[in-house]
């Protein structure tokens, strides 16, 4: 999917199972454009990171840069504490594929030298800046340089006044504190930004965006900051955003991870395909196993979710191991493959396509899947099932092996 193209929340039989609702109640109507990358306003949810390198080093932050980008991500956000990491932006931004973003906190003159070097955005603290004239001055380069700003507040660095309030309710105080640089910025006459209010606390911060996304009708940046390492911080992350973005709240997103930012990407468009608001290579459906599997459906998952990941083209694999739910399952899938002990069913596009045997059934199962990528990947109208699962698998067993 291009940087451009819209959301696709069709599913496998072109119905959107009333995840069109979503588009139709995405909250933000004002967009705003980091390097060409559209924000907000009926955009794609966007998918960003920031680099772990020393900003200054510039191959290899470069380097991280288009890791970021092989693997998806649409922003990518640079750290710039000292004067010499501001001076390397100008090269970094020339040799970067996706658009770069100075995140600064406490030095106005930083912000001032990252905006000369080209940057598409920046990233800003109002309240840690050195005071409302320091923001000013901020605010009068990006007009000159038409360039968006992002602004917020963490609740790990909430201003003092705010203290009380953060004790008794922290969402309000994170609210607060956003509406403050709001009101500076518009004071300014500059509206050209999106907000966050982000906290390591799932429920804070979701009872913080939707109190925002009440009171504002700028682009949201959503994140649950310092996530956590790859499996907690995944499950943070997706509970935390995916509760604003199935009601339609948040229009970019960055998934905080201990690790290697380009995990951050895998698990950002996880998220979002999940949801069906981005499409970005396949989705796998597979049970998670009981007493009637007789065909070890952990070991097939595996195995086909290892080979999926060299396909860029968005569909649905399912990988069932029993008559309960494998017909049905894989019948809504792409593709699908269940069987039993010793023979297996190829599904595609609701039918069963073959009986194979159990030591050939992954390989018939991508030889269909290439087949049918090559052929343009046509999607015939599905027909409803009118037999239980358990009878259309009674009748499958009586097909003779391809």
């Amino acid at each position: 999917m291009s940087a451009a193209e819209p959301a696709d929340l069709s599913g496998p039989d072109g119905t959107t199972g009333g995840l069109d609702t979503i588009r139709g109640r995405m909250r933000t109507t004002r967009q705003i454009s980091v390097g060409g990358v559209t924000i907000g306003g009926g955009a794609p949810v966007r998918v960003q990171s920031m680099t772990l390198t020393k900003t200054h080093d510039v191959a290899a932050t470069v380097a991280q840069i288009a890791a970021l980008a092989s693997a998806g991500c649409e922003i990518v956000r640079c750290a710039v504490p000292k004067t010499e990491d501001a001076l390397a932006l100008a090269k970094i931004v020339k040799l970067s594929p996706i658009p770069v973003i100075a995140d600064i906190h406490f030095n106005a003159s930083l912000a001032l030298k990252a905006i000369d070097a080209g940057v598409a955005g920046v990233r800003i603290n109002p309240g840690n800046i050195g005071g409302d004239d320091k923001v000013a001055l901020v605010v009068e380069a990006a007009k000159k340089a038409g360039i968006p700003m992002r602004i917020g507040a963490n609740s790990g660095s909430l201003p003092k006044h705010l203290d009380e309030l953060a004790q008794r309710n922290q969402a309000e105080a994170l609210v607060e504190a956003a509406l403050e640089e709001v009101r500076l910025l518009e004071k300014l006459n500059f509206h050209n930004f999106k907000i966050s209010v982000k906290s390591s606390n799932v429920p804070t911060m979701i009872h913080a965006y939707r109190m925002l996304a009440d009171k504002v009708d700028y682009p949201l940046h959503l994140g649950v900051t310092e996530a956590g390492p790859p499996a907690t911080g995944a499950i943070k992350s997706a509970a935390g955003m995916g509760a604003l973005l199935i009601d339609g709240i948040g229009d970019t997103i960055r998934v905080s991870l201990t690790a290697d930012p380009v995990k951050e990407i895998e698990v950002a468009f996880d998220i979002l395909k999940a949801l069906h608001l981005r499409e970005r290579g396949p989705i796998l459906i597979s049970c998670p196993s009981c007493g009637r599997d007789n065909v070890g459906v952990e070991s097939l998952a595996i195995e086909v979710e290892t080979r999926l990941k060299r396909y860029p083209e968005a569909f649905e694999v399912a990988v069932l191991g029993c008559a309960v739910n494998g017909p049905g399952e894989a019948g809504d899938a792409d593709f699908g493959i269940a069987g039993g002990r010793d023979v297996g069913f190829v599904y595609a596009h609701g039918r069963v396509l073959k009986k194979v045997d159990s030591e050939t059934l992954i390989d018939e199962l991508f030889a269909e899947i290439d087949r049918w990528i090559a052929d343009g990947m046509p999607r015939p109208k599905r027909l409803k099932m009118a037999k239980s699962a358990a009878l259309a698998m009674a009748e499958m067993s009586a097909i003779p092996l391809d």
